[in-house]
């Protein structure tokens, strides 16, 4: 291959997506180390920036925007001016295709969605849903590298351990709610949990974001204990979280971005699984833990639904379900 000065790479979605793409990042920095990486996303996941020194340069795209078009035009045109010697896109649909070759992207990878992407892209590379993640967005850059990234890793250096800590971050992002997908526990249930583990004799550390205010609030309304750190609000952005996690022997959360960003500091983790494929969603040393229904659908979320059941009996998960699961006798 030629020598490869300027990489793009587009990725639209949450954090918890670009935490996911950038095992395929940094393999690309291993294969072409003075090439400078420009990442193009939403800018509600331009923080993960702040966890990696593979990206250099962000193009913010904001795909929710009611004039989202005028911002893929904004996309297409920065890319040409800044002449691209390869590009990715880990869109799974023919229009991202049609994207990247107006980028003007010397080289063009991205996932085989038919005739269209055969023509417009150098390869196009076999979409594989049924695997981690991780190694789904990895398979991308397979064409241009033997160098193989299985895990998230970030730039936070590893932390002293607080002796006997479960920290739990229940929240899940603000947008998923507004769209009805739902999934994760109630926080009556987190309350109740958090009682559990102080019994139990853990030193317990509740963490949260912007968007988990009111989830906070209910637990804190409704935990009886006193005897637990509530960290709401201490960590101001996604590096400092990551460092907090990075400081927990037990990191206990839903289906949503901090989950990845554990992945990456090496944490033990437990995630709580309902409607959404854990299979697909964490590698094999997290634990999820899940609820004992026999639903047929499971898991249906993205994959038979775009939203979740009124019944939500995949989520009927209790604490001591949860604590058994952490602490078995």
């Amino acid at each position: 291959m030629e020598k490869v000065n300027k990489i793009l790479a587009v990725n639209f979605g949450g954090i918890g997506d670009e935490i996911l793409f950038l095992p395929a990042l940094i393999s690309l920095k291993k294969e072409f180390p003075d090439a400078k990486i420009t990442l193009a996303l939403e800018p509600r996941s331009k923080s993960v920036r702040d966890l990696t020194d593979v990206i250099d340069d962000l193009i913010l795209v904001d795909i929710k925007n009611k004039n989202k078009y005028i911002e893929l035009l904004k996309l297409i045109f920065t890319a040409r001016t800044r002449g691209f010697d390869l590009a990715i896109t880990a869109g799974g649909n023919k229009f991202m295709s049609i994207i990247l070759y107006l980028t003007g992207a010397k080289k063009r990878y991205g996932y085989d969605c038919g005739v269209l992407s055969q023509k417009l892209l150098t390869r196009a590379v076999p979409l594989n849903k049924n695997q981690y993640a991780a190694k789904m967005y990895h398979d991308l850059v397979t064409p241009v590298t033997n160098n193989v990234t299985e895990r998230p890793c970030i730039n936070v250096p590893a932390q002293e351990k607080i002796p006997n800590s479960v920290l739990i971050h229940p929240g899940v992002s603000k947008m998923s709610v507004q769209k009805g997908m739902i999934k994760t526990i109630p926080a009556e249930i987190w309350a109740e949990t958090i009682d559990l583990l102080v019994k139990k004799g853990k030193k317990v550390l509740l963490a949260g974001g912007p968007d988990d205010k009111d989830c906070i609030e209910t637990i804190l309304k409704t935990v009886k204990t006193n005897d637990f750190e509530n960290l709401y609000g201490k960590t101001r952005n996604l590096r400092e979280l990551a460092e907090l996690i990075g400081k927990a022997e037990i990191f206990l959360c839903s289906d949503s971005a901090p989950l990845h960003v554990a992945v990456a500091t090496g944490t033990r983790t437990f995630a709580i699984f309902g409607p959404t494929d854990d299979k697909k969603l964490i590698p094999p040393e997290v634990i999820p833990i899940k609820a004992h229904d026999m639903c047929p659908l499971k898991p249906c979320l993205w994959e038979k639904r775009q939203t979740t059941c009124a019944e939500l009996d995949c989520l009927k998960i209790t604490a001591q379900d949860i604590v058994s699961e952490i602490l078995p006798d």
